[in-house]
């Protein structure tokens, strides 16, 4: 099975977010796309398998599947454009998540995902103590989001993942803040991996409703605070957010899958 690592969010090697992206022939059981996940290791890897004109998209953690991630999209897709397709300038994904279109601009390529605006979660002392820091405020979607005061709080914060695993009800804590030289600027821990994601495009479709709200704009640019960084280019929709970025290739191999694994039922359900 043919395989590439590719950087999201970033023109540079070594920087940004790597997903695994994995083209399929036949799509391949869920046990077996769980296992090659946990295997790369990385925190997203994406499986491609093309249909007619489009392609089918899944997302695996190397624990569990996961509904949205937007730099495995965007690796997915520049795979699709740089390997695949390479004469295209646009192409569709269908996702447990609905239909998502990435187009290419350039260097840029721009995915459309759904908008999940946040709402206001009270701030309690239980709260405060479990993130370890005072929040400006709160708001809750699939990610819990945590506003704080100054760009430097989100860089020098230093997450207890053994007490933010209390917080069972969110995939996600992102903590935000206004940026320096961007819009905006975010870090985003996943308790239950007990990591930081790099730079994480999903997390975006909250905080875009959110900054756009705050800020009175409908386009931001976006920078994740990670150790790695990446650069996000936002724009507000009706139901709907449009986050743009860049890709650098890493690696490009083959995978061998036993072919007595390669028969197995898949039961992943795709909405189409």
């Amino acid at each position: 099975m043919r395989y590439y690592v590719v950087d999201a969010f970033t023109d540079q090697l070594f920087s940004g977010n790597p997903a695994g992206v994995c083209v399929m022939e036949d799509l391949l059981p869920d046990s077996v796309m769980q296992q090659i996940a946990a295997e790369n290791c990385y925190s997203e890897t994406a499986f491609l398998m093309p249909v007619e004109d489009s392609y089918l998209l899944r997302w695996f953690t190397p624990k569990f599947e996961i509904d949205l991630c937007g730099h495995a999209t965007l690796a997915a897709a520049y795979v699709v454009f740089r390997f695949l397709a390479p004469k295209t300038e646009a192409v569709n994904f269908f996702t447990v998540s609905g239909k998502l279109c990435v187009t290419r601009h350039g260097s840029h390529l721009e995915m459309v995902f759904p908008k999940r605006t946040p709402t206001p979660v009270s701030i309690t002392p239980e709260l405060i103590d479990t993130l370890g820091i005072t929040p400006v405020s709160l708001y809750g979607a699939r990610d819990l989001c945590v506003m704080v005061s100054s760009e430097q709080e989100v860089v020098n914060y230093v997450p207890d993942y053994e007490k933010l695993r209390q917080l069972s009800e969110y995939l996600g804590i992102t903590l935000t803040s206004q940026g320096t030289d961007c819009d905006f600027v975010s870090r985003f821990f996943c308790p239950s991996l007990g990591l930081e994601d790099p730079v994480t495009g999903s997390s975006h479709t909250s905080l875009v409703p959110l900054w756009c709200g705050k800020l009175g704009k409908t386009t931001l640019v976006a920078k994740q605070r990670s150790q790695r960084g990446g650069v996000l280019y936002c724009t507000l929709g009706k139901t709907d957010v449009t986050i743009a970025g860049q890709a650098a290739l890493y690696l490009q191999g083959e995978i061998m899958i036993p072919p007595t694994q390669k028969g197995e039922q898949s039961h992943g359900t795709i909405a189409q």
